[in-house]
C-alpha cells in the first residue's frame, strides 16, 4: 500500500525544488510583525521557516516591528501613547522605551527563537555598524488653502537617510541570520524610531534583494468582492489605488512594496502572517499566501 503521508512529503519537496534553485544564494528581506510576532504557534513556525531558508542556501534578513509591545510597556509605566496619522509621538522618555523594547526585549526574543530552531541569528539595531542613518521626520498638514501648512513635531520619529549594508552582508556571508530593529541614528547621535516596513524596503533595495516580504494581519490585497489579488504590476496597483480598492492602512505597505520594486527588488510580497509557515508557503509553493507585486 502506498504511504500517503510520505508521498505528500515527496510531492511537496518536488514542488519546492525549482523555487529553492531559483533563490539559492539570493537575499530575501522579511518584515516581521503583527500576529506572526505575538502568537506562540506562529512565532515558532516563522523561526523554523527562516532557519530552513538559510539551510537551503537563501539569505534571509529579518526586520521587525514591535508597536504593541512598546504600547504595553508604556502603559505599565503609566505613560500614555499619542498617535498622529498612525505615527507614535516619541519624546525622549518614549524613545528610551522604544530602544529598550525593540533593540532589547523583542529583538533578542526573535534571535533566541531562531537559534532554538538551529539557526545562527544575530540581533542588530540600525545604530550598529552605522547600518541606518536617520533624519528627523516632521509631519506637514495643510489646514486651509489660505494658511501656511502646520508642521507637527513627532519627536524621535525618523526616516531613512542612508543605509550602509556592510555589516548585514558580512553576517550573511558568514552564515549568520541578521535580525534588525528599525532604530536609526542621526548626525547628532540621537536615536530615531523608523517604520519597519520602510526600513525593510530600503534595506532590500540597498542589498539588491531578490524579494521583499511584508507580513501583515490580512490575506493581502483584496478586490472589492473580497477576493485575493496577486501578480500585480505597477499600472494595476496604481489603478487599484485610484479607484479606492487599495485604501487606509494598506496604502503605506503597498507604497513601500512599489518603491522597492521600482528600485530594483525583483518582487515584493504582502502576505498573511496569520497563516502558519506563511514565508515558506509564499516562497516555495505554487499557490502562495498573499499578493505578489512585480515590475
Amino acid at each position: 500500500m502506498e504511504n500517503t503521508k510520505a508521498s505528500t512529503v515527496v510531492k511537496v519537496l518536488a514542488e519546492a525544488l525549482p523555487y529553492i534553485q531559483k533563490l539559492n544564494g539570493k537575499t530575501v528581506v522579511i518584515k516581521y510583525g503583527g500576529n506572526a510576532m505575538t502568537e506562540e504557534v506562529l512565532k515558532h513556525s516563522f523561526a523554523r521557516d527562516i532557519v530552513l531558508l538559510k539551510q537551503v542556501g537563501v539569505n534571509p534578513v529579518v526586520v521587525h516591528g514591535g508597536g504593541p509591545q512598546i504600547g504595553e510597556l508604556l502603559k505599565r509605566i503609566g505613560k500614555e501613547s499619542t498617535f498622529i496619522d498612525g505615527m507614535r509621538v516619541t519624546d525622549k522618555e518614549t524613545m528610551d522605551v522604544v530602544e529598550m523594547v525593540l533593540g532589547g526585549l523583542v529583538n533578542k526574543s526573535i534571535v533566541t527563537l531562531i537559534n532554538q530552531q538551529g539557526g545562527r541569528a544575530v540581533g542588530l539595531t540600525g545604530k550598529d555598524g552605522g547600518l541606518i542613518r536617520a533624519r528627523k521626520m516632521n509631519l506637514t498638514r495643510q489646514q486651509e488653502a489660505t494658511t501656511a501648512p502646520e508642521i507637527i513635531d513627532l519627536g524621535h520619529v525618523g526616516e531613512v537617510s542612508t543605509i550602509d549594508p556592510s555589516v548585514v552582508s558580512m553576517l550573511d556571508n558568514d552564515d549568520f541570520i541578521p535580525v534588525i530593529a528599525p532604530i536609526g541614528v542621526g548626525e547628532d547621535g540621537a536615536s530615531y524610531n523608523i517604520n519597519a516596513d520602510i526600513v525593510a524596503g530600503k534595506l532590500a533595495t540597498v542589498l539588491g534583494a531578490e524579494k521583499l516580504l511584508l507580513l501583515t494581519n490580512t490575506a493581502g490585497i483584496l478586490d472589492k468582492q473580497g477576493e485575493l489579488l496577486t501578480g500585480l504590476d505597477f499600472k494595476r496597483v496604481e489603478a487599484l489605488i485610484e479607484d479606492g480598492t487599495i485604501s487606509g492602512g494598506m496604502l503605506p505597505k503597498v507604497g513601500c512594496a512599489l518603491d522597492a520594486v521600482k528600485s530594483g527588488v525583483k518582487t515584493a510580497h504582502i502576505i498573511d502572517g496569520r497563516v502558519q509557515h506563511a514565508v515558506l508557503l509564499e516562497l516555495l509553493t505554487n499557490e502562495g499566501v498573499g499578493t505578489l507585486i512585480k515590475g
